[in-house]
């Protein structure tokens, strides 16, 4: 029997969490409960109401976020011996009845991340606030190119599940703890050239408060997006590899600022001598513009095309199951 390890971030769910436990199928092993210093005492709730033999209460001294205590989870699970982890939230959005469709690509070898896409079902949609699908939709864009993964959508879905032996190479130490966690490990996902596949799942919305508001933060990761499109680039298409796209992004750029900035500079001219802007001066700062946006648009091509593909959790570098620093 494969084995199957849960991990439930807990904090603030007293209300949902005995239930969501309650309704985890027996193709789960072990389930791991994180009481990330909730102050409500998550932790003990499910310590004394909690008759389930598979459920283990794992506990943090000091509150480290969403990311923080998956991460506890997933050190916890590898350790003893899981295949796969699936992550769910404690507060009743995600329907444990659906754990199979997200550990089955993995099993099957298809994958080795899956994630729930909330924006498959276009009638179910509609359940979603405006607020909340605008913002997903602007992370989503922001996290296809800091992350490299074109053919996901609903980067901030936390529903997930991950082959053991990928799990085991994270580097927990550099992997945001707090509500940039499920973005930031697709970027980790992406330097180990993992395989990431979207589930369709329905979004729920009952009398649970998520902590999360996405407009107040997408300010805040579009930065730290910024920063793991930088790291990407330079890792896959310079320290690793160099291919024609490695020269077509930054030609494009240096074209492309030419073109703007000296075009500028001579239509300001021209502009302050009341004169109009000779036709062979146009024609000199058009042409590196339009070649600069193909160059560019060639190198993103290439990107979309380069989106990992075969699933590496069963290649032999990722054999052994271990944590890294790197």
């Amino acid at each position: 029997m494969r084995r199957i390890a849960v991990v439930i971030p807990s904090y603030k769910v007293t209300r949902h969490i005995l239930g969501v436990i309650d309704s985890i199928g027996q193709e789960v092993a072990a389930i791991y409960v994180v009481d990330d210093k909730c102050p409500d005492g998550s932790g003990d709730l499910v310590t004394a109401q909690c008759r389930d033999s598979r459920v283990v209460v794992l506990r943090h001294e000091v509150n480290q976020g969403v990311g923080g205590a998956v991460m506890t989870g997933y050190r916890a699970a590898v350790a003893d011996g899981a295949e796969v982890i699936v992550k769910i939230d404690g507060d009743g959005q995600m329907d444990p009845n659906m754990i199979s469709s997200f550990v089955q690509p993995i099993l099957d070898g298809e994958a080795d991340y899956t994630k729930g896409n909330r924006f498959f079902n276009l009638d179910e949609i509609g359940n979603m606030p405006p607020v909340r699908m605008f913002g997903n939709a602007l992370l989503s864009l922001m996290t296809k190119l800091s992350s490299g993964y074109w053919d996901i959508f609903d980067p901030t879905n936390g529903y997930t599940a991950i082959h053991a032996n990928i799990a085991g190479q994270l580097p927990y130490a550099k992997i945001s703890k707090r509500y940039f966690f499920e973005t930031d490990i697709l970027f980790r996902l992406n330097t180990l050239r993992a395989v990431v596949q979207d589930v369709p799942m329905d979004a729920t919305y009952g009398d649970e408060v998520s902590n999360l508001k996405i407009s107040k933060i997408v300010g805040e990761f579009m930065g730290k997006h910024i920063r793991n499109f930088g790291k990407r680039i330079f890792y896959n298409y310079y320290l690793r590899d160099m291919s024609l796209a490695s020269l077509e992004l930054p030609l494009g750029v240096i074209s492309l600022l030419f073109g703007l900035i000296y075009g500028g500079l001579r239509w300001a001219g021209s502009s302050e001598a009341g004169v109009a802007t000779p036709a062979g001066t146009v024609m000199l700062s058009a042409l590196p513009v339009i070649m600069g946006i193909q160059l560019i648009l060639a190198f993103f091509s290439y990107d979309i095309a380069a989106v990992p593909s075969r699933a590496v959790h069963r290649s032999a570098r990722f054999a052994r199951r271990r944590s890294r620093g790197a």
